[in-house]
């Protein structure tokens, strides 16, 4: 059973999350919390698998919670979701620093929430397409931070592989850009996590445009 908690500042959003996963068979919801702050409490005190984390709300906001249950190593099988409005929020960039491992849209459908609930679970990360655009438009808009011992551990395949995730490629398209195997290139993603740092691929994103490895545009 994949145990979830709600942080939104708006009640019937709360509510309305609750009911779309409450029907599926392998999701709760074990509490909510109308902000940041409370919602942090509750999550040290439950220890969900998933947070479904606004952005926007009173005191402490989402960013803020998000930092702060990545930071505790009490919380490390802790998976945040953030919620955003698309339009109106400029943060998600900060989200993905923040270490958030998924971002879905307030009018996402009621399966695809309960697949992006599972798929986080799981240990994977999640981007909408129209997120990951937004992402990446604000990580490439941000002045490169170049770093030469940032990727100084990476071996050059391993750049050609970063530069891959950071222009948006699936494990399969990569492997037939570079003529390697999926298997293999799934391989080169998890050693690059593992050497930056990174908490998932969205990580991995941000990195290649601040770090100056790719440009805007560039496949």
């Amino acid at each position: 059973m994949i145990r979830v908690v709600l942080v939104d500042d708006q009640y019937l959003v709360r509510e309305g999350l609750r009911a779309l996963l409450d029907r599926a068979e392998d999701i709760t919801v074990i509490g909510d919390a109308d902000s940041g702050d409370s919602g942090l409490s509750l999550v040290r005190q439950e220890r969900p698998d998933v947070v479904l984390m606004d952005i926007r709300m009173p005191g402490s906001d989402g960013l803020t919670a998000t930092r702060r249950i990545v930071a505790d190593p009490a919380l490390r099988e802790v998976k945040v979701i953030v919620l955003t409005t698309f339009d109106t929020d400029d943060h998600l960039l900060e989200a993905v620093r923040a270490g958030a491992a998924g971002f879905l849209l307030k009018d996402t459908g009621p399966d695809e929430l309960r697949a992006a609930v599972r798929i986080v679970a799981g240990g994977g990360a999640l981007l909408s397409p129209a997120v990951t655009r937004r992402v990446m438009q604000a990580a490439a808009a941000s002045p490169p931070r170049p770093d030469p011992n940032r990727l100084a551990t990476l071996t050059d395949r391993e750049r050609e592989v970063l530069a891959k995730v950071g222009a948006g490629c699936s494990n399969d398209e990569m492997a037939a850009l570079l003529h390697i195997s999926p298997a293999t290139a799934r391989t080169h993603v998890s050693r690059l996590l593992t050497k930056l740092h990174a908490r998932d691929r969205a990580q991995l994103v941000v990195l290649a445009y601040e770090t100056g490895l790719i440009t805007p545009g560039a496949q």
